[in-house]
């Protein structure tokens, strides 16, 4: 099996095609977020559906050996799943005085319902959720409510109503909440002197103004050979985590380069060693993005159908009573790029029921362009988006 970071900045990229199908402009999300809610939901997953969620954690070429011929072969697999998902985990959630970096789970389940205790045993070991019991058939708004003011509470409010007005209901057994927050200082900070009102091209017509900010330095930087576009890396304090950027050469180029990378290309083109050192004044804006979706078509798309159908799912290693389905796989995020650093976070609740080739030493964000940020030591993307639209 591939290291597990790897795999997930891959899911990340394919989620973002399927996304930016049917979102237009501005695109957040967290890989790391969503693929812990699938890794906690494929614990509780057997037969088919477990087969489906298990891909997620399966590379292109990893998918051979990802089949499932036999029960034990599936279960031994799906535990190095959970088993790298919790490496992966701890290693994100080290205390550091350089940045803050949050990462939360929990399950809120219907107080009368029956769940195996196996599985509330196992959430705890590999996903430090705990199993918090509410009143889903008595009192569904106010069990609503109390899931969104702990999201609010671990997100430092900026995650507000993660699961909107009568999204849950008396029906729902179980809500799945997985988060993360980050608040990060640049290496470098950009000065705020320096800092300019430029235009934003939208496309060859159309522009926004936006506040630009300028840096000069030493970044990592790859120039693609085969495709118009570059890529650059900001890292942020003690270098653990940084932000890379893929800036197209054509204001609206980013469409076309979109369809032509893949995941892995993603991930070998900023491997270790991959990028080179360059000094170059960096223009990048000073830009908020949010992010609000309902996953489960995208997800179904990538071949998770089952564990949406509630005829179809199959979580009996959560209930031995029939007909649990996973509904609501909803996700919200939040990213702040400034001066000093970026902020961001994030959300993951399942419920059950104009310019020519740029110069050489300038790398000018003024059009649209993809970005995300990656713990280096686990390869993790912890948030991935596209900027199109000031």
């Amino acid at each position: 099996m591939e290291r597990l970071g790897t795999v997930t900045a891959q899911f990340g990229f394919d989620l973002f095609k399927e996304l930016s199908k049917a979102h237009s402009g501005n695109i957040l999300f967290s890989p790391v977020s969503i693929s812990t809610a699938i890794g906690m939901l494929l614990l509780g997953a057997r037969g088919a559906t477990a087969t489906q969620l298990q891909q997620v954690f399966s590379s292109k070429k990893d998918t051979g050996s990802s089949r499932v011929n036999a029960e034990g072969e599936e279960l031994e697999s799906a535990e190095e799943i959970h088993h790298q998902l919790q490496m992966v985990l701890t290693e994100i959630s080290k205390l550091t005085v350089n940045y803050e970096l949050k990462l939360a789970n929990r399950l809120f389940g219907e107080k009368t319902y029956l769940f195996l205790q196996k599985y509330i045993d196992y959430v705890e070991k590999y996903y430090h959720a705990s199993l918090e019991p509410v009143d889903f058939i008595n009192a569904a708004d106010e069990s609503q409510k109390k899931i969104n003011s702990w999201v609010e509470s671990q997100t430092h409010e900026k995650i507000r109503d993660l699961f909107p007005d009568a999204t849950l209901s008396s029906s729902t057994k179980l809500v799945l909440v997985s988060l993360v927050h980050f608040k990060g200082q640049w290496d470098m900070e950009f000065e705020r002197e320096r800092t300019k009102e430029e235009a934003f091209w939208l496309d060859k017509d159309t522009s926004k103004p936006v506040l630009m900010m300028i840096q000069r330095q030493s970044f990592s930087f790859t120039p693609l050979k085969d495709l118009p576009a570059r890529i650059l890396g900001i890292p942020y304090k003690n270098k653990d985590l940084g932000m890379f950027l893929l800036l197209p050469d054509d204001i609206d180029g980013l469409e076309k380069i979109i369809d032509q990378v893949t995941p892995e290309d993603l991930v070998e083109w900023t491997g270790p060693g991959k990028m080179e050192a360059r000094t170059l004044t960096l223009h990048l804006p000073r830009f908020e993005v949010e992010g609000s979706y309902d996953l489960e078509a995208g997800l179904a798309a990538m071949g998770m159908a089952d564990a949406f159908r509630e005829r179809r799912a199959d979580y009996s290693g959560m209930s031995s009573r029939p007909g649990l389905y996973a509904q609501n796989f909803l996700h919200r995020s939040f990213l702040v790029v400034t001066e000093e650093g970026t902020e961001a976070a994030a959300a993951t609740g399942v419920g059950y029921m104009v310019t020519s080739a740029p110069g050489h030493d300038t790398f000018h964000c003024n059009h649209p362009f993809l970005f995300f940020i990656r713990h280096n030591e686990s390869d993790s993307v912890l948030f991935f988006g596209r900027f199109s639209s000031p």
